[in-house]
């Protein structure tokens, strides 16, 4: 096979959550154990940072990569979904794996997948491993892809456990309660293996610190160890002094990720370093002020409110659940505007409802789809909005309904799109300027934010 072939073996052969859901979804690590068996277990091999959350993990597992690549480090990183590209999912120093390791490790292990039949995932945690053990990386990022007990990234034993925050997602599979879904992240935390926890709520709280007990692991809570205080947006960067509060000492840092709620991340990422400097990791301040400036260059994030153009000021956001959308829903608040054009999509596993009633109602909705059979039908979508007072109209794709936004919008105004990584990721700004181009009646003019060519 050839490349092509390859990935559209992975993607059609084997089951794949991003496209068919909780079907793809196998509740316990024996696949990935027999798979990483079959490859003499390369997990064993390298070093590792294991992060879980309902939010925030994909920040924080960039951010800490960046942090490491700066130090001189080696590092690799495992992350999902991807955008564009299969190959996001496993990096190393920023660069995406190469397309001939993933056609010879699919070739290689093929015999094994038809036997066992595993999900797209499992194969592609395996794949990570191996690649990040042939390359002999330092260490390695692993950001779970969902829960963390029963997640198929649950059978490395990291330097460092961290657990972002707890939220509202995948209760149909993670259990309907708080109480339940920080059960299933809690099972990260590993024997004698020290865990950072990002947010705290006093049923999580309980949670971990019981786990933690049982695993003889010490437990720190980030907020409790350093305090931030109101950052400044700066168009491209925010700009934060955070306080530690062991030693008074205050620090200034600038992250390129403008999110304010990048601030909460920032918090466990330094609390991470913290540990991880005390077990001889060479992460000092200096690198990491210089990391958390081109996060983005290092590590190749993108879709965490990231400017796309700036008249009128248009973000892409994944923000897709609850606990996503109430932070992205304060930043649209902080954020100078006069009118405001919301492009949603969102996918069925949802909780669409509750998601919906937390958006503006004062704000001119363009609903849409991504080309996935888990997105749901705009047609439904607009509907269910309608119910919670929610008003406009909706379009096959999102480039058409970010051209539609842009027809009915001024340069003061503001376009957000959001509700799914998915539809982020079908943002195609070489599209939206052809789109654009067809119509000569256009009143105002683009300006788009060379940057982001990573949608094109």
């Amino acid at each position: 096979m050839n490349y092509a072939e390859t990935i559209d073996y992975l993607f059609t052969r084997l089951p794949m959550f991003s496209r068919i859901g909780s079907a793809a979804y196998k509740a316990d690590l024996s696949n990935t154990i027999q798979l990483c068996e079959a490859l003499n277990n390369p997990q064993e091999k390298i070093k590792t940072v294991h992060i879980a959350g309902t939010n925030g993990k994909g920040s924080v597992s960039h951010m800490l990569a960046a942090i490491f690549q700066t130090a001189g480090y080696k590092t690799g990183l495992y992350t999902s979904p991807h955008l564009k590209d299969f190959r996001e999912r496993i990096r190393i120093d920023g660069e995406m794996i190469q397309q001939d390791f993933v056609v010879d490790f699919t070739e290689k292990i093929q015999p094994l997948i038809e036997k066992i039949e595993p999900s797209f995932f499992e194969i592609t945690v395996a794949m990570a491993f191996e690649y990040f053990a042939e390359q002999e990386v330092d260490i390695a990022i692993i950001e779970t892809g969902l829960g963390g007990r029963l997640d198929s990234t649950n059978i490395i034993t990291p330097e460092l456990s961290v657990i972002t925050n707890i939220g509202w997602d995948h209760m149909n599979l993670l259990g309907d309660t708080i109480e339940k879904i920080a059960i299933e992240k809690a099972g990260i935390i590993k024997k004698k293996v020290p865990v950072v926890i990002g947010e705290r709520k006093p049923i999580t709280d309980a949670v971990f610190i019981k786990k933690a007990d049982e695993e003889n692991a010490d437990i720190y809570f980030a907020t409790e160890r350093k305090t931030v205080a109101e950052p400044v947006w700066e168009e491209f960067y925010l700009i934060t002094t955070v306080t530690d509060e062991q030693t008074g000492e205050k620090k200034e840092y600038k992250l390129d990720l403008p999110g304010i709620y990048q601030t909460k991340n920032l918090l466990t990422v330094l609390t991470a370093c913290d540990l991880l400097s005390n077990q001889g990791w060479n992460i000092n301040d200096v690198v990491i002020t210089s990391a958390l400036k081109q996060v983005k260059r290092l590590t190749g994030l993108h879709g965490r409110w990231e400017i796309l153009r700036k008249e009128p000021l248009l973000i892409a956001d994944v923000a897709h659940n609850e606990d996503g959308i109430k932070q992205l829903v304060d930043q649209i608040k902080k954020t100078p505007h006069k009118a405001l054009h919301i492009v949603l999509g969102m996918v069925k596993d949802k909780d669409i409802h509750n998601v919906l009633q937390l958006l503006p109602k004062d704000a001119q909705y363009y609903f849409t789809r991504a080309d996935i059979l888990r997105a749901l039908p705009e047609e439904e979508l607009m509907k269910e909005a309608e119910k919670v007072g929610l008003k406009g109209k909706k379009f096959s794709n999102v480039n058409f309904a970010l051209v539609s936004a842009s027809i009915k919008s001024s340069k003061n105004d503001l376009i957000v799109v959001c509700g799914s990584i998915f539809l982020v990721g079908e943002i195609s700004l070489s599209a939206f300027q052809a789109i654009w181009k067809q119509d000569e009646n256009i009143g105002h003019s683009i300006v788009m934010i060379e940057s982001s060519t990573f949608f094109d």
